[in-house]
């Protein structure tokens, strides 16, 4: 982490034996706090059966010549381009060239066809939490390292990592941070970053793979795959 950064302050447990919520911050509310800011959630379900069906070659064995929809890695995801996924894996899952624009730089996750990739799905157990009245939407990434999407928001969430680790920038809703719409999370990082004084950086962390991140609603953020990287978001409406 750059120095003068502001990590994630909240760190929470889930343990099958005793289903706690704890954090800094924590007054015995049964963790009501932690659900205010951004939280890491640790150990929270078993998805080593999901992990193992993810991999690249059970991927490819099943879904190889599924077509899949692959957005551009900009703010807004105006451009949609559609290809097998074998030729995704191929030919664009590999590390970020620091000079591209999110307009050129595809990016796979969210435009999901549920019924199509439902055996694979069907393995996932997302985090036992809800909001009253909304039903779960959920979304699932294969990522090239230096890969991410650029300063957005939205309703509240989690988002698990299978393999790799995703590094996350996070602002709360009545802080807009500074950055171009159309350039990635790497440009960022690079040129704007160190330019921030460290009461104008955000709150950051890096999800490592088995962990849960959960992001409030409205807060602004921004992801950066370090390494190739398969996750799933959970949306709470």
């Amino acid at each position: 982490m750059a120095p003068g950064a502001r990590p994630l302050l909240l760190l929470a447990v889930w343990t099958l034996a005793a289903p706690v919520l704890r954090g800094a911050g924590d007054t015995g509310d049964g963790g009501w706090y932690a659900f205010s800011r951004p939280v890491i959630l640790q150990r929270l379900t078993d998805n080593s059966r999901f992990r193992a069906l993810c991999s690249r070659e059970r991927l490819l064995a099943s879904f190889g010549d599924s077509v899949v929809r692959l957005s551009t890695a900009n703010t807004y995801s105006y451009r949609k381009v559609d290809l097998p996924f074998q030729d995704y894996v191929e030919h664009l899952l590999h590390p970020q060239d620091p000079s591209s624009l999110g307009n050129d730089t595809l990016y796979f996750f969210g435009d999901n066809d549920f019924s199509e990739w439902a055996s694979l799905f069907q393995h996932y157990s997302p985090p036992p939490f809800s909001l009253l009245g909304t039903t779960a939407a959920y979304s699932f990434g294969i990522a090239g390292a230096g890969s991410g999407v650029p300063f957005h928001w939205h309703g509240p969430g989690f988002s698990e990592v299978i393999y790799g680790r995703k590094r996350w920038f996070l602002y709360p809703p009545e802080k807009t941070p500074e950055f171009h719409p159309n350039k990635t999370t790497l440009a960022w990082l690079q040129d704007v970053y160190p330019t921030l004084a460290p009461s104008e950086r955000p709150l950051e962390c890096t999800v490592q793979a088995g962990e849960v991140l959960y992001f409030p609603d409205r807060w602004w953020h921004a992801t950066l795959n370090l390494d190739t990287s398969v996750f799933i978001s959970t949306f709470l409406g």
